[in-house]
């Protein structure tokens, strides 16, 4: 809707608080939600009109709008959802609008093709390059340039010259949509009678928002379950979300959503080229995509109509950013949702407490999907108690875990070896003098990453040169890691396992297309013997891999992360969960030290309700969410006393509010990152709390913010490093 008056309030895609009010110039027409391009300072930048301006400034004072952009006004409860996002994360809205204007070439006009169509008669002389475009033309249709190039396997001399003679004739189209019509009746899936009974719940949901959770096991079809959700939004006419965790899960969740739609739908992740997500972002708003599958930035796409989001593994910590706005994806969508009068579907074998909570609670709809698809069973798990049954020194793979991938390679199956940590060792040190290889701006080991000859930091990226000598004594041939690594582990099972077909996984095991053609060659049995991180445990399907030995099932438990349990009972259910899943014979066992731990013990029971029940009972008795609430406030600096005396007097000046503790200031377990130090402060508060008001206060009436000092919020945080 328009609005009369000739100023309005422009939300600028820059760190700013608030919209600047700007002259419309006359014959210019803009309501809320308006694309603008703006003065401000010396350049122009990207806005949005926000609605009526809130002060009145004499004209003789204000900047006309410079341009309208020619693009649909962004609909107004994605403008809503900027507001909330910036209230609740304490974020600038400006930096929130920058996630939705993605670029300023999204906004102009598509570019023409060049175009060609038979239009005259043949030349006299008629090569056979010439003869093979004619049949291409033949139909009368436009071909773009460089399709009939391709497809008739000619010169675009060739092409020119018949241009020039007038057989064809040269004209300008447009480009064809990014993306086909999904038909939602193209393949429709036969359901079993649990996916069934799934289906007709989300369905008794009825119209407008509402969340629902996919609570399955792994293997159970949960996709083809949500699936039938998404055709049902399809026959609406109205758009689907459908947000994944990992990049890396994309290509395959697409050609699984092809097999069914006989479409693909959208791609909108950091993989694509800026090309690619420009003519994406266009799309999206033009209602030109019916359904879309991306990471979590998808949620600031301008969809006109949404009416489902879905987000798959919703337990999964990626849908956290934790740069410039800190939002969590899952909750976030969430809001979108309710905003837009959208369905929510949540998915997953190990759902967020937050989210079973709420499903326990009836404030979500919870669907259970208890046993696996077809005449796959869950596998058997058993815990190895390393202190009794721990592999000779030098060695990582217990002898117990060493005889089950002999047997299972014997009988041509494939077997994987996880273990969530990079690189070959986590500690590089001299035994001559117990020198420690540390990087120079973190407070953190350089990891030995030996296959590449380089020790590298995971926090900043420094990397050196694996030393002969130590740098500190000099000492030669006296550098030991310490500790394991995936290469470490690929090294011992080269010489336990020689004959295995052997493959690594990793984040530095190469790029997106790298990986997905290893697990394609994974799929396909071409590799026996798979070691790889966290990367291979998330909604991979591998016929032939029925054994899963995880070397260090502690790794998480001892960070001091109040998450910690949850984490370790999701990352260890998700890569035992691959195991058996073509099969019944499917066999897991975890490397500990401590079998007795409630999340290994619920693990190898196969009691996943006990696991939820501890851990929401513990959760309550300590007021931790989704009991209680957290805001996490870290401050940093290049000189760590500035940094801590700054978080002590902030702390010392923070108001009084029944029901708020306040903890700190301490330096944060990695105390310093890219050579500032930082120091942790951290807010609890009961439930119903308005927390983020809480901390917007006291932050405004805080002591000021200088010089190279840096606040950063984080309102629920989810990592505490």
């Amino acid at each position: 809707m328009a609005i009369a008056p000739n100023m309005v309030a422009v939300m600028v895609a820059v760190a700013v608080e608030r919209p600047y009010t700007y002259r419309v110039p006359e014959g210019m027409v803009v309501g809320r939600g308006t694309i603008v391009s703006v003065p401000l300072g010396p350049r122009d930048t990207l806005g949005v009109v926000w609605g009526p301006p809130k002060d009145m400034v004499a004209h003789n004072r204000l900047r006309d709008i410079s341009h309208r952009f020619d693009v649909p006004d962004l609909p107004g409860e994605l403008l809503d959802l900027v507001d909330w996002i910036a209230r609740y994360t304490l974020s600038q809205p400006g930096m929130v609008v920058r996630s939705v204007l993605r670029s300023r070439e999204a906004l102009e006009p598509e570019r023409l093709l060049t175009a060609f169509r038979l239009a005259g008669p043949p030349p006299e002389r008629l090569t056979g390059a010439r003869k093979r475009v004619l049949e291409l033309t033949a139909d009368g249709m436009a071909w773009a340039k460089s399709t009939l190039v391709g497809a008739s396997g000619v010169s675009p001399s060739v092409i020119e010259g018949l241009a020039k003679l007038g057989t064809l004739e040269q004209i300008a189209v447009p480009p064809p949509p990014p993306v086909g019509a999904p038909d939602p009746d193209f393949a429709k899936t036969e359901l079993n009678p649990d996916q069934t009974r799934a289906l007709a719940k989300l369905r008794e949901t009825g119209d407008g928002f509402g969340v629902a959770l996919i609570d399955g096991v792994t293997g159970s079809g949960k996709t083809e379950v949500f699936f039938e959700s998404v055709a049902d939004c399809l026959r609406d006419d109205r758009q689907v979300m459908i947000l994944l965790p990992e990049i890396a899960l994309t290509h395959a969740f697409l050609d699984r959503f092809e097999a069914r739609f006989g479409a693909r739908p959208g791609e909108w992740h950091s993989d694509m080229t800026p090309a690619q997500r420009t003519r994406m972002w266009r799309a999206v708003a033009n209602g030109k995509v019916p359904a879309l599958v991306g990471a979590r930035s998808a949620l600031f796409l301008p969809f006109p109509d949404l009416g489902l989001i879905v987000i798959d593994e919703e337990h999964d910590g990626a849908f956290k950013q934790a740069e410039r706005v800190n939002y969590h994806g899952r909750d976030m969508a969430v809001v979108r949702a309710r905003l837009a009068g959208a369905k929510v579907i949540l998915s997953s074998a190990t759902p967020s407490v937050e989210s079973r909570n709420n499903a326990n609670s009836g404030r979500y709809a919870h669907i259970v999907l208890p046993r696996r698809h077809a005449s796959a069973t869950l596998p058997d798990i058993a815990a190895i108690d390393m202190r009794t049954e721990g592999p000779e020194k030098g060695e990582w793979i217990a002898p117990r875990l060493a005889r089950e991938i002999f047997a299972t390679l014997d009988r041509g199956e494939q077997v994987l070896l996880f273990l969530n940590r990079r690189g070959y060792a986590p500690l590089t040190l001299c035994r001559q003098c117990g020198h420690q290889y540390q990087c120079p701006d973190c407070a953190a080991w350089l990891v030995q990453h030996r296959f590449r000859g380089r020790l590298m930091c995971h926090h900043c990226g420094h990397e050196t040169a694996i030393p002969d000598t130590c740098g500190a004594c000099g000492a030669k041939d006296a550098l030991v890691a310490v500790g394991p690594g995936i290469e470490r582990i690929a090294e011992e099972a080269a010489i336990r396992f020689p004959d295995a077909r052997r493959v690594v996984l990793s984040s530095d095991s190469g790029g997106i297309g790298q990986l997905r053609a290893r697990f394609a060659e994974i799929a396909a049995g071409e590799h026996d013997l798979i070691i790889g991180t966290q990367l291979v445990a998330k909604g991979h399907h591998f016929p032939a891999l029925n054994l899963v030995g995880v070397l260090d099932a502690d790794l998480g438990l001892s960070h001091g992360d109040p998450r910690a349990g949850e984490k370790t009972f999701q990352i260890l259910t998700q890569v035992t969960g691959r195991a058996g899943r073509a099969s019944q014979h499917g066999k897991a066992f975890l490397q500990t030290h401590v079998p007795e731990h409630p999340v290994i013990a619920a693990m190898v029971r196969g009691d996943r309700e006990a696991f939820y029940a501890h851990e929401l009972a513990a959760r309550e008795k300590a007021g931790m969410p989704p009991f209680g609430r957290l805001a996490a406030l870290v401050v940093s600096a290049t000189e760590h006393d500035v940094a801590f005396g700054h978080a002590r007097t902030l702390l010392q000046g923070a108001p009084r509010a029944e029901g708020v503790a306040l903890f700190g200031p301490a330096d944060a377990p990695v105390a310093m990152v890219r050579g500032r130090h930082r120091v942790r402060l951290l807010a609890k508060a009961f439930k119903g709390f308005d927390l983020s008001a809480y901390v917007r206060f006291w932050l405004a009436n805080g002591p000021p913010v200088r010089g190279n000092l840096r606040v950063q919020v984080d309102i629920d945080p989810m990592s505490f490093y």
